[in-house]
């Protein structure tokens, strides 16, 4: 039954708040639940940005409210009793946060809210209020000087959220990954590249989750995206903020929280069938628990999933035979002390085993290949980190610790070597076939303490010292029936020492300047592993090679940011950034190479107003001693520098909401790249593979571009429907270096639908992937022994459905 209700003491609460106050009405209708699935709804219907900082609001129940309202209105009404309030911070956009001056007494049972009168509208300020915190500190997005793309945790449902980093990569038209398998790829972003192979060389993007970095000379874990809060993409590079390895930019993961106050979780499975394949399962649960109400809290997150393969092996009379088994989780720990003191511990872990590669052969047709042994491969990620934070108004002092484990363990199929100690033979000279197996682990150890002043108009400060040792062990060795050799491997250490800070001024009204800088100290070492006797000849006539040596680097920065209006921000800026060197093994060398370094300008514009968000720039970027893996002798990547290059990029992304309930989406990346002086690469690298074909940047594509939209309604007062979907190009690139690496990749489109229905605290879901069925190319290898020989194709997954279902307790 309805109760009618006086908007006397609503329009009181608008007079002494005109935060809250908004002048268009529209009919409102939001069903009595937890308020995080209230503001969705109420969000979709008014077109309005509703957000909480403060996980612990989130599972409070609000009212259900009816009526033709403002969305300040419906906050209002909602809110009631609820031990919560809302202000605006922006056009369109709506904070909530715990009300200081609310009663603690228990909310009496929602009732259905409607209304009769109008108050009058009041006029609201023109401050904006929504962050960027993968700069170390809080800025907003308004007064940010560069690229950033920002996906809130709640449009990665559980089915992209299977998907680990393929689903950033679907959302973000500058992210570009490698497709070798799941846990053992490598992202790049803007167009900034060295190699398609994962080496000993260090990533050209810096990952990390939450606070803590996850790789350094590892490739990319594709940790799941389950029970996240947000994901960052910085455009690069970042090297001030974040130093080595961030040449291209950064992404940043970052999970939910405990909650100190509520019991709460998740449980969610899903079946997925394959077109021309077998069907997958996944499945996996969250729960929420206050250990001491208000001090201490416990989360935990548990997956796993089967992911049935699709690939037909006809040498070996065997279907689908690309399976890839996942499970992992995570357990984190939050106690809030007296005087501001947060503690956050977590430990991250997940294994993904494949079963067998997922490359196909063109020559074939269809999802077909020809291979003699399976080539299974398997990434075991580990992550403990522990993070301290006190504030004291506007300053934050944040001090972080973490470890990172990885062990990757690849098989590929390949021709035998007669005699592997026999550094003049090429694999190809014998027709037996081989196994050559690559196990690499990796160590990192990561320590930093910053303080940080943030303002509401993003002017600031920060200074922060940080220290990292990384230590990369790769071995190497042939199989051929039942006896193994070793092959040279390589062990490489970093450690390093930093100090860094960044202040931002407003030297006039509406602009803010930013200068910064980092000075690094770099201790590098490394020798080979298990070292064939010619190399070793060769080995100590090089010692070299194996000292240790140091590196000093420093890398300023300055930016310019001008809010020309509260809805317009122009800005350019210039950054910097390096990766110190190491050693490198191939056939009978053994060798150092040296540090790169990019330097980058980039000017743009971002627009964010009457429904319409844009954001587009132009850079040009200079790369000197350019660090790339090759093929080796042998057919194992080894790192060499190839020369200098400069990239030139467009991209431009937008969001426009027409209607209170559609949301459109569209980005569009546009990369040249060009080598303008190449180093001589040793001759012991495929004769075909030389410098002279060597004239873009490998697995870049020329142009990528994505559509999306958002549909969502209330079909009634207790559920409502949303429809999403993308269409995505990925354009023209190559594999790498010369005519046998410089084969054709990319020129695909991939597209995707999801369908879920909201009803009450159980979501029911349909996701459709490939919806064109496309096979395309996503990438151009599957063993780098036989990449002479095979014409290999990485498809995308077949046309496949995945039903779920989701209970929110």
């Amino acid at each position: 039954m309805l109760r009618l209700v006086s908007l006397a003491p609503i329009a009181a609460v608008l007079l002494a708040s005109p935060a809250l106050a908004r002048e268009e009405r529209i009919d409102i209708a939001v069903p009595a639940s937890r308020l995080d699935q209230a503001v969705r709804v109420l969000g979709r219907q008014s077109g309005a940005s509703i957000g909480f900082r403060d996980r612990d609001v989130a599972r409070l129940k609000v009212r259900a409210v009816r009526g033709r309202l403002t969305t300040g209105e419906a906050l209002v009404l909602m809110l009631r009793q609820s031990g919560a309030r809302a202000r605006r911070v922006a056009a369109d956009t709506f904070l909530i946060e715990i009300d200081p001056e609310a009663r603690r007494e228990a909310a009496p049972v929602p009732v259905a809210l409607s209304v009769r009168e109008e108050p009058r509208p009041l006029e609201s300020p023109p401050p904006i209020e929504i962050v960027v915190t993968g700069t170390k500190r809080e800025i907003p997005i308004g007064a940010y000087p560069g690229m950033v793309h920002i996906v809130e945790g709640d449009r990665v449902s559980v089915a992209a959220g299977k998907t680990g980093t393929d689903a950033i990569e679907a959302t973000t038209a500058s992210v570009i990954s490698t497709h070798l398998g799941p846990g053992r790829n490598k992202l790049f972003i803007r167009g900034i590249a060295d190699s398609s192979f994962v080496g000993p060389t260090q990533a050209t993007v810096g990952q990390y989750w939450g606070n803590s970095r996850i790789t350094y000379s590892a490739p990319d874990p594709s940790l799941k995206l389950y029970d996240v809060r947000r994901i960052e993409v910085l455009e690069g590079p970042q090297g001030t903020l974040y130093g080595a390895g961030s040449l291209g930019g950064i992404v940043r993961v970052v999970p939910r929280e405990p909650q100190l106050d509520e019991v709460g979780g998740t449980i969610w499975s899903g079946i997925e069938g394959v077109e021309h394949g077998r069907p997958g399962i996944d499945g996996g649960a969250v729960i929420n628990l206050p250990l001491v109400a208000g001090k201490l809290g416990l989360r935990a997150v548990g997956f796993g999933s089967v992911e049935n393969g699709y690939i037909d092996d006809v040498g070996r009379g065997l279907k689908d035979i690309n399976d890839v088994d996942s499970a992992g989780g995570r357990v984190s720990l939050r106690y809030e002390g007296e005087a501001g003191w947060t503690v956050d511990a977590s430990v991250v872990g997940q294994r993904i085993d494949g079963k067998d590669s997922q490359y196909t052969e063109r020559d074939l047709g269809g999802l077909k290949r020809s291979s003699a042994m399976a080539q299974p491969y398997r990434n075991d990620f580990l992550l403990a980190d522990v993070v301290l934070r006190k504030t004291w108004d506007d300053i934050e002092f944040t001090s972080s610790f973490g470890f990172a484990y990885q062990k990757v363990f690849e098989l590929f199929e390949g021709p035998a070597l007669a005699n592997p100690a026999d550094a003049a033979q090429s694999p190809v000279d014998s027709a037996v076939t081989a196994s050559y197996s690559q196990s690499n682990r990796i160590h990192m150890f990561t320590g930093e303490a910053r303080l940080a002043r943030s303002a509401p108009d993003g002017t600031g400060w920060l200074i922060a010292a940080s220290l990292l040792r990384n230590e990369a062990r790769v071995n190497r060795g042939m199989n051929v029936m039942t006896l193994r050799s070793p092959l040279t491997g390589v062990n490489n250490r970093v450690e390093e020492a930093t100090v860094y800070g960044e202040a931002t001024l407003a030297p006039a009204a509406r602009l803010n300047l930013t200068v910064g800088g980092r000075l690094t100290y770099s201790r590098l070492s490394g020798d080979v592993e298990d070292a064939l006797q010619p190399l070793s000849l060769v080995y100590k006539l090089d010692p070299g090679a194996r000292a240790s040596r140091s590196e000093t680097r420093f890398l300023p920065s300055v930016a310019l940011a001008y809010q020309s209006s509260d809805k317009a921000t122009f800005f350019a800026r210039y950054q910097e950034g390096f990766r110190p060197g190491g050693v490198a093994a191939r056939r009978e060398y053994v060798q150092r190479y040296q540090g790169d370094r990019v330097r980058s300008l980039e000017a743009g514009v971002r627009y964010r107003g009457d429904g319409l968000e844009l954001e587009t720039s132009t850079s040009w970027t200079d790369w000197r001693d350019i660090q790339a893996d090759l093929i080796d002798g042998y057919g194992f990547p080894t790192t060499t520098n190839v020369g200098n290059g400069r990239v030139l990029s467009f991209g431009a992304s937008g969001r426009w909401r027409p209607a209170p309930a559609l949301e459109l989406d569209a980005a569009v990346y546009l990369n040249r790249s060009k080598v303008t002086e190449r180093k001589t690469i040793l001759n012991t690298l495929q004769p075909s593979a030389g410098p002279a074909s060597f004239t873009r940047l490998p697995n870049i594509a020329d142009v990528t571009a994505r559509v999306g939209f958002t549909w969502s309604a209330p079909l009634d007062a207790g559920h409502d429907l949303e429809v999403s979907g993308f269409g995505r190009y990925v354009g023209d690139s190559t594999l790498g270096i010369g005519p046998v690496l410089g084969q054709p990749q990319g020129d695909y489109v991939d597209t995707g639908l999801e369908a879920t229905l909201h009803a009450g605290d159980v979501r029911y879901s349909l996701s459709l992937t490939n919806l064109l069925d496309a096979k395309g190319n996503r990438f151009a290898l599957g063993s780098p022994f036989q990449v002479r020989d095979r014409n290999q194709i990485t498809p995308l997954q077949p046309r496949s459905i995945r039903l779920g279902v989701q209970f929110d307790f």
